[in-house]
Parts: structure tokens; C-alpha cells; sequence
């Protein structure tokens, strides 16, 4: 099937009653939980990850996406509005967003991100549509070559998802060590269930998925005691000719940083957005208004966001590789349903992919229709206590975990895995590897072991066996030498700063 081709059987699949029902839905549940302060969209997919389970494939791969899609639109608008972002990449955007608010033009503020997010997700949609391609190449790949590129994401997760490589590393051991509890898959042997029974089948993605992203952000906003309280007015929801005018330069540049930053695994989306207000701020015939309410400094970072948030489906549908955290828990949607994101769904399950990427589209259209209009509607939850908010939402968590197997213990691993995710995060250890790894073991342990099966025991051979295995396995050493370097540098100059400023301390000691 050709790009237009599945692109039209796409449309007409996702235009059906039940498939826009379910678009509309997601929309809707993205932008509420995206409203909610700390609840990005990593968490809002794994509360709702038990629905793939009774969904089926198309209609739970298009209802999550589109929350993870309307989640991103929700975070806006606390960050324009109350000064506080709903997920870590909308923290640019409060910068001069907040700044427009006291001054009057929270509304404007919130046009021009949904225009901009509304022109860069559909431009990025475009390269989304022809990255497809990809697939093709990838087809020609064996065992040895998807080992080495799932190495070398787990690689890019690491070295990028946090300050300390070696944090990284324990969170991906741990990960990688869940994902091996229960039967062999070659051998049919248990592992590491010490003799629990409902360890047999494993620890569920699921499971983990809902504890260490969703709970463990729950806990950690309830122990910061918030209050969250809004009672500005949102302004006049319009802008001017000049306004876009002025705006447009910023959002045909946050399309491309977003959709560069989207192919890269584990790149944080906080740093496209910071990148784009900088590059903004630096381009500026007045920099001085930026932070002081600085249209451009709103429609770069929300434009970013969303280029990136689609493109970020370009490595899991063409590799089966995600690129964040969100997009692990969308492959985990993938699997639950029997498929395997990557160069074989599109051959042997077009309808599903391409209904999924049609699905983008409509999203961002559904997205931009209800993002002006309703903006005060999202903003009267505002006014729900919060604590009422986290308690719902633990409770729909509690019917998820339970509803995975219909098993208690599920519950328990659940809150056992929040309360690790919470301590992760106390301690400065990312989640973003651990959920990778979490997701991508199987698919690691799978490839790893029929590669040396290929090779009739020979290690060396995983190595050295292809050009593309030798160019994946030179991009890691450098990539850990890079880390390594900066690391090192880093507390460099932490240590030189610390003497510096305790060379006074000993010279005023002296003259006494």
C-alpha cells in the first residue's frame, strides 16, 4: 500500500462515528487532565492504559493518542494563566504567557498558542506522513541490527533523561530487571518470582505503568500541598494581523526545532521549548520585552511542543523504537493488543497504523476547535479543589489496576510502585529509562538472543557482522564519551565554585 493510499483508507476509518467518538473523547480527558497542575500527558496515558485491554487496537491507539495530544493543549493554559505549568514543557511558556495575563491578555496569550500549535502539529503531520518511508528500509533489518538500535536509544534515554549517567543506568537496571520477572520465553522457566504465583506471569507494563509515572505524580503533588487558586480574568480570546505578523517567524521555526527534536529518543521536550524562547529572545529586535509579556516568547515554545509531539511517532512507527516516556506507554498499548510497532505494521497491519496517523490530524483539528472556544470551561475545574481531583483520580487508577487481571494483587504491585516511583524521584533518578526499559526488554532480550543464535555463540559477531551494526555501535561510544565528559566537567565546576566561595571564608578567618 502506497503513502496516499493508506493515508485515504486511514481518513476513512478514522471519520467513521464511533472512531471520531472516540477522537473526541480522548481530546476532551487530554485537555481536562492536561488543566490539572503536575498531570502531564506520561501520566494521563497510563491512568487510561487499562482501556487498550477492552478497546481493541485502533480505537485505544486513537483515544490515547489523542489524549496525549490534548494533554499538551490543557498544560497551556494553567501556564499562561495561574503561572504553573501542567507538564514540565510548558514551563517556557509561562515565562511571558503569565506576564500577558497580568497585563490583560491571558486570552490572546492562549489564541496564539493554538494557532501556532495548531500550524506546527500540522506541518510536522505532513513529515509524519512521508517518514513513513522509513519502514520500508527498516524491513531489511535483522536481529543483530534492531538489538544495536535498541541499544542505542536506551543510550540516548540515559545519557539525556538526567544530570547523573550513572542514576540513569540504575533506573534502566531496574527496569530491564521488572521486565524479566516471570517466564522464560525461549525456555518457559520462571525467573525471579520467588515461588509467587502471581509473579508467573510477569509484572504487567501496564501495572508499573500506572504506579511509577501516574501514582507516584499524585503523591508527589499532594505532599506539595498546592492550592491552586485562580480568579484573573482571561481577557478578550482574539489577536490581530500584527499579532501574526509578528508571531509568524516564531512558529515556522518552533515547526522545525520541534519536529528535529521529536526524532531523537529520549530528547526531552522542556529543552525544544527552552531552545526555542532562546533562540526567540536572541533573534529579537527587542529582547528586553521578553519576559515581561513577549508574544513571540508564547508562540515558540507551544509551537515547539506540538511539532514535537508529533514526531515523536516517527521512531515508534517506523523502528517500534519510542522516543519518551508517553511513547512507551503507547507502545505498551500496541503490545497489550498483539501488535509490535515497527517496520512490520505497516505490512502486516496497515489499517491500524495508518488509522492512528489520521488520527493525529483529526486530533489537532478537534484540538484547535475547543481550545478557543471552551477555554473557559477548562477553567472552571480550576475551581475543584484539588485534593477532590487526586482523589478521583485515584480511584480511577485503583479500578485500572485492578480491572488489567482482575487481581488485587495488581493493586498492590500498583501502589508498591508508586511509592518506588516517588522515592525515584526524591532521590534524582529519572523514570524516563525505567519505562523504556520496562517496555523494551522483551523486545531487547528477543532480537539479542536470536542474534547469537545467528551467530552460533559468537559475540563478536553482534558487533562486527554489518555496516549498520558497526555504525549504531561507534555512535554509542561516542555518545557515552560525550556524557562522560560533561559529567565530569560539571562537577569540575560545582568543586571550583564551592572553593571559590570558600577562599573568602578562610581570608576573613586570617584577619582576625
Amino acid at each position: 500500500m502506497d503513502i496516499f493510499g493508506g493515508l485515504l483508507a486511514g481518513f476513512a476509518n478514522i471519520l467513521t462515528p464511533e472512531n471520531l467518538l472516540f477522537a473526541f473523547i480522548g481530546c476532551a480527558l487530554g485537555m481536562l487532565t492536561g488543566v490539572i497542575p503536575g498531570f502531564g500527558p506520561a501520566s494521563a496515558t497510563s491512568l487510561l492504559l487499562p482501556l487498550a485491554l477492552f478497546l481493541g487496537p485502533a480505537p485505544s491507539t486513537i483515544m490515547m493518542a489523542a489524549i496525549y495530544y490534548g494533554s499538551m493543549y490543557g498544560g497551556t493554559i494553567t501556564s499562561v494563566l495561574l503561572n504553573v505549568p501542567g507538564e514540565i514543557s510548558s514551563v517556557a511558556t509561562t515565562l511571558d504567557g503569565y506576564a500577558m495575563t497580568k497585563r490583560g491578555q491571558g486570552g490572546k496569550a492562549l489564541a496564539i498558542s493554538a494557532i501556532g500549535s495548531f500550524i506546527g502539529g500540522t506541518i510536522a503531520f505532513v513529515g509524519l506522513v512521508f517518514a513513513t518511508n522509513l519502514s520500508s528500509f527498516a524491513v531489511g533489518l535483522g536481529p543483530r541490527e534492531l538489538f544495536a538500535i535498541t541499544i542505542f536509544a536506551l543510550v540516548l534515554v540515559i545519557g539525556l533523561a538526567g544530570d547523573s549517567l550513572v542514576k540513569g543506568l540504575i533506573a534502566a537496571c531496574i527496569g530491564l530487571f521488572v521486565g524479566f520477572v516471570g517466564l522464560d520465553p525461549f525456555t518457559g522457566i520462571t525467573r525471579f518470582t520467588a515461588g509467587n504465583l502471581n509473579l508467573a506471569d510477569g509484572i504487567s507494563f501496564v501495572i508499573v505503568a500506572i504506579g511509577v509515572i501516574g501514582l507516584s505524580e499524585i503523591l508527589e503533588s499532594i505532599g506539595r500541598r498546592t492550592l491552586i487558586d485562580f480568579s484573573g480574568n482571561v481577557g478578550p480570546i482574539r489577536i490581530t494581523w500584527k499579532d501574526l505578523k509578528d508571531s509568524s517567524g516564531a512558529i515556522f521555526r518552533g515547526t522545525g526545532l520541534g519536529f528535529f527534536y521529536g526524532l531523537l529518543p529520549g530528547s526531552p521536550a522542556a529543552a525544544a521549548t527552552f531552545t526555542s524562547y532562546a533562540i526567540e529572545k536572541r533573534l529579537s529586535k527587542h529582547p528586553e520585552r521578553f519576559g515581561k509579556g513577549a508574544i513571540q516568547g508564547v508562540a515558540g515554545p507551544e509551537t515547539t511542543n506540538n511539532a514535537l509531539g508529533m514526531s515523536n511517532y516517527i521512531p515508534l512507527l517506523t523502528l517500534g523504537i519510542p522516543s519518551s516516556t508517553t511513547m512507551a506507554i503507547l507502545l505498551g498499548a500496541f503490545t497489550i493488543n498483539g501488535l509490535q510497532p515497527g517496520p512490520q505494521l505497516f505490512a502486516q497491519h496497515p489499517e491500524v497504523a495508518w488509522t492512528l496517523i489520521a488520527s493525529l490530524f483529526v486530533a489537532n483539528i478537534m484540538l484547535f476547535i475547543m481550545s478557543l472556544p471552551l477555554v473557559r470551561v477548562w477553567v472552571s475545574f480550576l475551581k475543584i479543589p484539588t485534593l477532590i481531583l487526586y482523589s478521583a483520580t485515584l480511584g480511577f487508577m485503583t479500578i485500572g489496576a485492578y480491572s488489567v487481571r482482575n487481581s488485587m494483587f495488581d493493586v498492590l504491585v500498583m501502589w508498591i510502585g508508586g511509592l518506588a516511583g516517588l522515592l525515584m524521584k526524591r532521590l534524582g533518578f529519572p523514570l524516563a529509562p525505567l519505562a523504556l526499559t520496562l517496555v523494551l526488554g522483551p523486545l531487547l532480550e528477543e532480537n539479542f538472543r536470536r542474534a547469537v543464535s545467528i551467530e552460533q555463540g559468537n559475540y563478536g559477531g553482534l558487533l562486527f557482522s554489518s555496516t549498520v551494526c558497526q555504525v549504531i555501535y561507534g555512535l554509542i561510544v561516542v555518545l557515552l564519551l560525550v556524557k562522560v565528559f560533561t559529567t565530569i566537567r560539571a562537577s569540575s565546576k560545582k568543586a571550583g565554585a564551592r572553593t571559590g566561595s570558600a577562599e573568602p571564608v578562610r581570608a576573613k578567618e586570617g584577619q582576625k
